[in-house]
């Protein structure tokens, strides 16, 4: 099979779990911007996670890129990455509407490091498929990103029970680093 029905689905699941997110925003009972005080936490929480689908999203794009064939054993794994991308509306609402509250913020990064894992053994599957010699293989390289990034929530969720400020920081500076555009797939496509 190729890789069509793979990314249509997968792109229409990160759109609507992108929507589901923006719904949370409730419309401030105001006309000042003292009015959006009491919804920045919530506000902030959506930034950050928008953010980390918009890089799932573009990642999970340009891996398939190069992939030539999906098997069944991608199939499930991409699902098992996007059950855990699926829990991202939940636990952004619950730490938005508690004030990045030690427990709820805990929380906000379990499926981020269940995502990461996830996608690892999708992208694993798909260089086991397509050979030691495929395109994507040759990108990845050592993949320091991919490897610093559980790291990093490893770390942030026991200590966002203790400093839950620290753990939020320690969850953006992870997606700030997947911003940096990384061009090593179309490096190796020669841009295409």
């Amino acid at each position: 099979m190729d890789t069509g029905r793979l990314e249509t689905f997968s792109d229409g699941v990160l759109a609507i779990l992108i929507t589901i997110m923006v719904l949370e925003l409730r419309v401030p009972h105001g006309t000042d911007l003292a009015a959006l005080r009491p919804l920045l936490p919530v506000l902030i929480s959506y930034v950050l996670s928008f953010v980390y689908l918009g890089i799932y999203w573009n990642n999970h794009h340009h891996m398939l890129h190069v992939t030539e064939r999906v098997t069944g054993g991608m199939l499930w794994a991409n699902l098992h990455l996007l059950f855990w991308l699926s829990l991202v509306p939940f636990v952004t609402a619950w730490m938005g509407e508690n004030d990045f509250a030690p427990v709820p913020t805990a929380a906000y990064g379990v499926p981020l490091l269940m995502a990461a894992i996830a996608y690892y053994i999708l992208q694993q599957l798909i260089v086991a498929s397509q050979g030691p010699e495929s395109v994507l293989r040759s990108a990845i390289g050592g993949d320091w990103k991919g490897k610093l990034s559980p790291v990093c929530y490893i770390v942030a969720i026991p200590l966002a029970l203790k400093w839950p400020g620290v753990a939020w920081l320690i969850y953006a500076g992870v997606a700030v680093i997947w911003l940096v555009p990384d061009r090593r797939i179309e490096k190796m496509i020669g841009g295409k």
